[in-house]
């Protein structure tokens, strides 16, 4: 009697349909996609017409935010860059979720959208809620964790990426 080992849970039905595992499995990243989307395309308009934050000082001003939080952060470096100009920085900032936000809604190079707000997730955790105890009461963190997926995987589905490559490999079988 032989014995074989399937790698596989399930398989797809014989007339073609998939199955739900399948259909599951495909869409599994769609969810955390639309959640860092709207998130960072809401967090950057929210920087951007917020006249307050905009502020070199301040309460409630990018300026005051960052000098409170340099002598506790882990790269003080970075704090003091950023305080040479807070404005440009809070621009820059708001300007990158923006586009990190919208790139990853559309899936359109959503890796590179995923690097982006995987950077910008770092270094606001190691400057802004790197003094969070424990550190799990910082949100920037998870952030970063959460764009790892789609660092790896893209936007296969329901996306500007997916649509290109359907066109690529349509012209390259002709």
């Amino acid at each position: 009697m032989t014995h074989g080992m399937r790698a596989d849970t399930y398989s797809a039905q014989p007339d073609g349909d998939r199955g739900w595992r399948d259909s599951a499995t495909r869409y599994a990243l769609l969810p955390l996609r639309l959640f860092l989307a709207i998130t960072f395309i809401y967090a950057g308009l929210d920087k951007l017409t917020d006249s307050t934050f905009m502020q070199d000082a301040g309460a409630g001003s990018i300026g005051d935010m960052m000098r409170g939080v340099r002598d506790s952060s882990a790269v003080p470096a970075l704090v003091d860059l950023a305080l040479e100009n807070p404005v440009g920085f809070g621009y820059a900032i708001a300007l990158g979720e923006l586009a990190v936000g919208i790139g990853t809604l559309l899936g359109l190079l959503t890796r590179l959208a995923a690097l982006g707000g995987a950077l910008i997730s770092l270094s606001l955790w190691l400057t802004v809620s790197w003094a969070a105890d424990p550190y799990y009461y910082g949100n920037d963190l998870p952030y970063l964790m959460a764009w790892i997926p789609l660092m790896l995987a893209g936007a296969p589905l329901l996306s500007v990426d997916a649509a290109l490559h359907a066109r690529r490999r349509a012209r390259t079988y002709r």
